[in-house]
């Protein structure tokens, strides 16, 4: 197949879903035609060929952070991308379309579709549809509700990347729209831990780890606010991630004289994180929401237990007391102790986090990668069949002329 990737963000540009983007592609790519249309911007090339996938990058002269992007950069992409986009269809038969994020790519791949005539699969990935920590989420305002819902009728297939994603779109924005479930993948990690010396650590110290944006919707503040609780103990909060709320987030670690115990790592590439996640003893989040929670397995591959909250897509696959902790949303002294009874037992720490490296098997970019291809061999035929069936009646309606 020739494939055809909208997404406003790719690697480097992004978190999450422009990760697991990368990794789809990359894997399709293995034997498939692969083309991803993005945003340029921050010095990135216009088109480059990057493991197999070619990218094409649409000019945005609005965003100033990699991390996150700037309203204006998110609107840019839409006259942007959908230009760069008719170009591309002129020059190549596409046999479908994957729109990431129902906005601000859905008007990108919508309009693709349509003048083109190709089907286009449309996947959701939670923060896009609902994010409760942010006053301009579409579930919050009447106008993008109605642009959500239109761009959810008009896809061939919508995908949800967990339950809670398709449960959220039904409620709030389309109740009709049948979701299907396809879990996010994770790349299998093949590195050594990283040297706890070279980081400054003791082996007898207990490293508490997070990986995210830092975003309100992360709850970063929560963690730090905990671990007062285990100040001048053997215990660390590794934070892995950059974005607008680091400096306030360091100034609140100095003021509660917690600079010694909680260590902003910031931005680190893909093998480095894996490698300090095997190096930790236990990952954390205070996060409102997760439409899925791919760092979640990232933890759990890595042998990690996980103590998280109860909102969102992650308890698809977390189980309390099996995968670690699952502790109902901003219970914080709960969570407090959860973290305590895994900090003070070593045992049941790496009996757990056994357990969790062979629950992850299942969400492997590899197998991700063969149930996309499944849909978008059934969205080729759901298009085919709109098109044949179209066709039929206006036939039938000339002859009736």
């Amino acid at each position: 197949m020739r494939i055809l990737f909208c997404n406003y963000e790719y690697p480097p540009l992004g978190g999450g879903g422009g990760v697991i983007n990368a990794l789809i592609a990359q894997e399709m790519a293995k034997h498939h035609e692969v083309t991803v249309l993005t945003s340029q911007g921050l010095g990135l090339p216009r088109e480059n060929i990057e493991s197999g996938v070619r990218v094409v990058r649409a000019p945005v002269f609005f965003r100033k952070q990699e991390s996150v992007a700037t309203l204006r950069s998110m609107l840019a992409y839409i006259p942007m991308g959908i230009r760069a986009g008719h170009e591309l269809i002129k020059a190549n038969h596409y046999d479908v379309i994957n729109t990431y994020f129902v906005l601000p790519t859905g008007p990108v791949g919508n309009a693709l579709s349509n003048s083109g005539g190709i089907p286009n699969v449309l996947t959701l990935l939670g923060g896009d549809i609902y994010d409760p920590s942010k006053f301009l989420s579409p579930h919050r305002h009447p106008v993008l509700r109605a642009a959500v819902r239109h761009l959810l009728r008009k896809a061939d297939i919508v995908v949800g990347d967990s339950n809670d994603t398709i449960e959220k779109m039904q409620r709030y924005h389309s109740p009709e729209t049948k979701g299907v479930w396809i879990p996010l993948g994770i790349q299998r990690p093949k590195v050594e831990p990283a040297s706890r010396k070279r980081y400054g650590f003791e082996e007898d110290e207990v490293l508490l780890v997070t990986v995210g944006r830092l975003v309100p919707r992360k709850g970063i503040d929560q963690l730090i606010s905990m671990m007062e609780s285990f100040k001048g103990q053997r215990v660390h909060l590794l934070v892995i991630g950059a974005g607008p709320e680091e400096n306030s987030l360091r100034q609140e670690a100095l003021k509660r004289q917690l600079d010694s115990q909680v260590h902003f790592m910031g931005y680190v590439e893909e093998n480095e994180k894996f490698r300090i996640l095997k190096m930790s003893d236990l990952y954390v989040s205070t996060s409102q929401h997760e439409g899925f929670g791919l760092v979640f397995l990232e933890g759990m591959a890595c042998g990690l237990p996980v103590v998280c909250y109860d909102h969102g897509g992650h308890t698809d696959f977390l189980r309390d007391q099996e995968t670690g902790y699952i502790v109902r949303l901003n219970d914080l002294e709960l969570f407090k102790a959860r973290c305590q009874l895994l900090i003070e037992n070593s045992d049941l720490r790496k009996a757990i986090g056994e357990k969790n490296k062979r629950h992850v098997e299942e969400f492997y970019i590899d197998k991700c990668a063969l149930r996309y291809e499944s849909i978008f061999r059934e969205a080729v035929a759901i298009h085919a069949n709109k098109h044949s069936v179209g066709q039929r009646v206006w036939s039938m309606q000339k002859r009736a002329a």
